[in-house]
């Protein structure tokens, strides 16, 4: 088995449609990396926002999920759920992103995923960073559209509860969500843990992974 990650991990790209997206999608994951590497850099991109309380629940939020790390957030103003009427200011903001940062690591949305914001920004990720290693995260909705995953990130029990803490904390305008809760999340975990012989775990998509095997 090749095991993703396995060499130089010292610059992350986190994207996120909306704010509480990377918390949800890659939380576990993040609190892993950066519990394992102090002073790594994460580079947090999250369309829509800006400017409200939210932006204020995604700024505490990733200080909490990025323990130690170098973080550079921004929060852009799209609406909600009209990234394609916005196309053009969304993908300025991806190149503006890939100027300033070379990352080893991208943690997005799935380019499959059924909200139009998800996938939009998705497929401009994977267009600016061509050349880098980008694992879709899944989150649960109405649509039903989870898959298949190609890629596990094991959780430790106490990361994954840590993780579901840290949601139920730092974003109480979604806490009246009916999916917003603690089996939900815990839930999808075990699951994804079962397919990869963990506890727990998050899974990714992947569309594109160059292999070293003779290094």
């Amino acid at each position: 088995m090749i095991r993703l990650g396995a060499g130089r991990l010292e610059r992350i790209v986190a994207a996120g449609a909306h704010c509480d997206d990377i918390a949800i999608g890659a939380g576990g994951t993040l609190l892993t990396m950066c519990h394992a590497r102090p002073g790594v850099r994460v580079d947090a991109l999250v369309l829509s926002g800006g400017g409200s309380e939210r932006e204020q629940e995604e700024q505490a939020a990733l200080a909490a999920f990025c323990p130690g790390a170098d973080l550079r957030l921004t929060v852009l103003k799209l609406p909600d759920g009209r990234l394609p009427a916005h196309w053009d200011e969304a993908k300025a903001a991806v190149e503006d992103l890939r100027e300033r940062t070379d990352p080893d690591l991208i943690l997005a949305p799935r380019t499959d995923d059924a909200h139009q914001d998800h996938r939009g920004l998705a497929r401009l990720l994977t267009t600016a960073f061509r050349d880098h290693l980008v694992l879709g995260y899944e989150i649960v909705k109405w649509d039903g559209d989870l898959g298949r995953p190609t890629a596990y990130q094991p959780l430790s029990p106490e990361t994954a509860e840590e993780k579901v803490r840290l949601l139920q904390e730092h974003y109480p305008s979604q806490r009246n969500r009916p999916w917003y809760d603690r089996e939900a999340f815990l839930g999808l975990a075990r699951i994804r843990g079962i397919e990869c012989h963990a506890r727990y775990a998050e899974a990714f998509a992947t569309t594109k992974v160059t292999l070293n095997l003779g290094g």
